[in-house]
């Protein structure tokens, strides 16, 4: 496909990945940004974009979704989730390995990209399993998945059979300098566990989980990763206590990194009052206090990204008892409104905010997007900050239909969307 010359004008770019944050105008060519102010000798642009008032940022990295192809196509599809990723103004993914069949052979990577390509929305970056079929026993042939593409490996919400095996799978991935992400809970703690173990979850008599199920995770992980000298990256982090383990283990010069779930920042354990399945999340939504931790943890920078974590359903999978019902949100197209009201309620600066979901994400995998500097991949994300919309089957591209802000105003609105130098999305003006 043909990649035109754009010049975007009049917006307020914000690039936190080299301290921009201006009035100005962002020029692309041939897929790559070529100037920001003014354009070198001899630009004429193809197509002129005017966006006065709004924000040109880098597109934005989601650490954390499954796409549910291959093996789920009843519930979404690379095509689907990535339409929708781009009307949120996400240009790169991070999908889970637990498709089906998981993403633990080369071959499955392949198909992986290939289907990503021929749909040409978003980037996606496969995270590979850390153990076969996701067992947690048996450590996956990692060096062939990093050949094959994998930007990680993990074992998604799976559990490892025993510390040895993750001690070794650490020792394993380290050598081919590959990133491990763990999603820290403690299965035997765990147990048949539903909703946070606390007054709510025991008011409705609902199985709970309790707060020491990740943190105890946590804490074992670190001082495995410590001693092998590994990367890691937490992901979805639910409890306060868990944000203060990783700050001591950073400040230690421990290699680890973190992101937390955008529902995480808002939702409670209060929101499950009236047994709406639509909260039925894991890590389930837990107190006012870990609330206020998380938060805190990703304002100093301990939590470097805001993931979506979104995990689209088909509708019946959330027709039954709460315990019953699958878990999960449909979340790629609230990434950005969520994060912003952390803007409007002073926890993070817009700056702070984009840094969340841009370079901060990009630092954890070690890749080269996120940025705006000049050479770079011209994934660019235009939003209006102000723009109010309702979520509803018009405003909604995911397949997933799982969210509790179904018909919600939401503040922050995507207008125009360019991968590799490709426009992918407009809005409806």
């Amino acid at each position: 496909m043909e990649k035109p010359r754009i010049a975007i004008k009049g917006g307020h770019i914000i690039d936190p990945a080299n301290g921009v944050d201006r009035q100005d105008s962002l020029f692309v060519a041939e897929g790559k940004i070529v100037a920001l102010g003014a354009p070198s000798d001899g630009f004429t642009a193809d197509i002129e974009i005017e966006v006065p008032g709004q924000v040109v940022c880098p597109g934005f990295i989601d650490l954390s979704v499954r796409l549910r192809e291959p093996g789920q196509e009843h519930k979404a599809t690379i095509d689907s989730e990535t339409v929708a990723a781009a009307r949120a103004g996400i240009t790169t993914l991070c999908s889970q390995p637990d498709t089906i069949p998981v993403v633990d052979e080369p071959a499955v990577v392949e198909m992986i990209k290939e289907r990503t390509q021929l749909v040409g929305k978003a980037r996606i970056l496969p995270i590979g399993a850390l153990t076969q079929g996701l067992s947690g026993e048996r450590l996956s042939e990692m060096s062939a998945l990093k050949n094959a593409g994998c930007v990680a490996v993990g074992n998604a919400s799976q559990p490892i059979a025993t510390t040895l095996v993750l001690r070794r799978a650490l020792e394993y991935a380290t050598t081919y300098g590959l990133l491990v992400v763990i999603r820290p809970e403690d299965f035997w703690l765990k147990d048949s566990g539903c909703v946070h173990e606390g007054a709510v979850g025991t008011r409705l008599g609902l199985p709970g989980i309790p707060e020491s199920a990740e943190v105890v995770a946590v804490a074992q992980a670190l001082a495995l990763v410590e001693q092998v000298g590994a990367r890691a990256h937490f992901a979805q982090l639910s409890c306060a206590r868990s944000s203060v383990l990783i700050s001591r283990a950073q400040y230690d010069g421990v290699r680890v990194s973190a992101d937390v779930s955008a529902h995480q920042l808002h939702l409670t354990e209060e929101n499950i009052d009236g047994f709406d399945p639509m909260y039925h999340v894991n890590p389930p939504l837990r107190t006012v206090e870990d609330r206020e931790g998380l938060r805190q943890g990703v304002a100093r920078n301990v939590i470097a990204a805001i993931c979506s974590d979104h995990q689209p359903h088909e509708e019946e999978a959330k027709r039954n008892s709460f315990p019953a019902t699958e878990i999960g949100m449909a979340s790629l197209e609230t990434l950005l409104p969520l994060t912003l009201q952390l803007v409007d309620e002073g926890v993070l600066t817009l700056t702070q905010a984009i840094e969340r979901l841009t370079v901060g994400p990009a630092k954890v995998l070690g890749i080269d997007f996120g940025t705006l500097i000049p050479g770079s991949a011209a994934d660019v994300c235009v939003f209006d900050p102000g723009a109010t919309w309702h979520i509803g089957r018009d405003t909604w591209s995911s397949r997933g239909l799982n969210t509790p802000y179904w018909g919600s105003p939401m503040k922050g609105r995507v207008s125009h969307i360019l991968f590799g130098g490709i426009p992918v999305f407009k809005a409806d003006i």
